[in-house]
């Protein structure tokens, strides 16, 4: 079954462009395009289909990506957030990721690496090119004395190394011979004492912090 996508773009021949393109994805369908994040709020209103995912713009007039990204995520967690933006920097990139968007491509992207990154948030959660990797870990460096003073408990470093695993959740819980209720306690007690709100996060800081 086709993975659905709504594209949220104010440039209407881009939009429709990128239509065009993932058309010829096999596991992919657009559902349909919105100028804005008002525009996508209005179609939900009307009863639109729900899509998989979003593949969302940051600069767009009325309502931008930045604000459509924490709707999103507040009334409809479950969508995948893909950002296609000409935006690359620092900023931008760091906001995105605390809003908990799953992905970050630019623009001038190959529709190759678009049907990659595609697959890749859909069976895993996230993608983001090396670029925006760099920027993550860049930050999390800048942040490196702050973290040595956070205070982990023996279990939640063990959670931390299966972050990095392509486990979800209830296989994590089966390693730690404990409930998945109680591995989403670690995981919201990590997002609280690093201030970080995706699994993606804590995967780059596990990584960063050599919990392997």
């Amino acid at each position: 079954m086709k993975k659905t996508i709504v594209i949220v773009d104010d440039h209407i021949l881009i939009a429709q462009a990128l239509k065009g393109i993932i058309e010829n994805f096999e596991d992919f369908q657009v559902l349909y395009e919105c100028e804005n994040g008002k525009d996508l709020q209005d179609k939900f209103q009307l009863k639109k289909p729900i899509p998989d995912i979003v593949l969302l713009d940051i600069s767009m007039p009325i309502m931008d990506g930045f604000e459509t990204a924490k709707w999103l995520k507040k009334l409809h967690p479950g969508i995948l957030i893909m950002i296609l933006s000409m935006q690359n920097d620092e900023q931008s990139v760091i906001k995105m990721i605390q809003l908990g968007i799953n992905g970050y491509l630019l623009k001038n992207t190959s529709p190759y690496e678009l049907e990659k990154a595609l697959k890749q948030v859909a069976k895993e959660g996230f993608y983001y090119q090396d670029w925006a990797s760099r920027i993550v870990f860049a930050s999390l460096n800048n942040k490196k004395e702050e973290q040595r003073t956070i205070k982990l408990t023996d279990r939640e470093k063990e959670f931390l190394k299966y972050t990095i695993t392509e486990m979800n959740y209830k296989e994590i819980a089966e390693k730690m011979f404990c409930s998945p209720r109680t591995v989403e306690s670690y995981r919201d007690s990590l997002f609280e004492k690093l201030e970080l709100k995706t699994r993606v996060g804590l995967a780059v800081f596990a990584l960063k912090n050599g919990f392997e």
